[in-house]
């Protein structure tokens, strides 16, 4: 088998060290009745240690060339199953009748729309785990107060708990990205926590203040709420974006999704 090159324009970074591998099949914690989907498995670092596991594996594979490969290494196997395509095309509710855990060591450059994409999909997921630019993972998994808190953690949190595993250095992979990355578990609520009425009044809401986060939350929502309108909820319209709680966000979107309703 001819050694594959990794492709830039696919942000392929094959993961090789063996002990970090192995930390993350023991955190996945796979078992034989597991449905799994691996995006992206690249060279088939995980693929091997997670089938022996037992589990069905669902595999989805962009690259030609690696599709080929990982058909000729693990096509035998008949709990394996490999799809060439764009994880971005996935329709889970096809893959299997059973709810999937899905892995993936994701392209940076592909790794939010994809967990947004995924997120749209969540009753067909059990959790996810990935591996990440760590400043993705910090996102994630952010508290109010902190820089790094924003729209991605927001909506990430409504929908699943984050639990920030590993770090992984640079070193683990060939050919070494010039990033730190990192290994998150995503788990979402059997039931949401702060549901809100229109999953698009909070997209709405959250991507508003967020374009503006230096300014206050009455500057930043005014075209959507009043000052009024959220000291009615407690929300201090003082208060910069990146202070509020995904309940107070919550909050604000059902008001704004009510307000809608009696103007429309």
């Amino acid at each position: 088998m001819t050694e594959h090159r990794a492709r830039k324009r696919f942000g392929q970074n094959f993961l090789h060290d063996a002990r970090v591998i192995q930390r993350i099949v023991s955190a996945i914690r796979p078992r034989p009745d597991d449905a799994l989907l691996e995006i992206g498995p690249g060279q088939g670092a995980l693929t091997g240690d997670l089938l022996d596991c037992g589990c069905d594996l669902h595999a989805v594979e962009l690259d030609r060339d690696l599709f080929a490969m990982l058909q000729q290494r693990f096509g035998a196997n008949p709990r394996f199953k490999l799809q060439q395509g764009d994880a971005l095309d996935l329709d889970l509710h096809s893959i299997s009748d059973r709810r999937l855990r899905v892995v993936g060591n994701l392209p940076y450059n592909i790794s939010t729309p994809l967990i947004f994409h995924l997120l749209k999909q969540s009753d067909a997921i059990v959790d996810m785990h990935f591996m990440l630019q760590k400043e993705v993972v910090e996102r994630l998994a952010a508290a109010p107060n902190n820089r790094d808190y924003g729209r991605l953690s927001i909506m990430t949190q409504y929908f699943c708990r984050i639990e920030h595993l590993l770090d992984v250095p640079p070193s683990a992979f060939s050919p070494q990205p010039k990033v730190q990355s990192a290994v998150v578990r995503l788990t979402p609520h059997a039931v949401l926590p702060h549901p809100v009425r229109s999953i698009t009044a909070l997209q709405n809401v959250v991507r508003t203040a967020f374009n503006q986060r230096r300014k206050t939350l009455r500057n930043a929502l005014q075209t959507m709420l009043t000052a009024e309108q959220m000291l009615a909820l407690d929300i201090d319209p003082t208060a910069r974006p990146e202070t509020l709680p995904l309940a107070a966000y919550a909050a604000l979107a059902d008001c704004v999704h009510d307000q809608e309703i009696c103007n429309g």
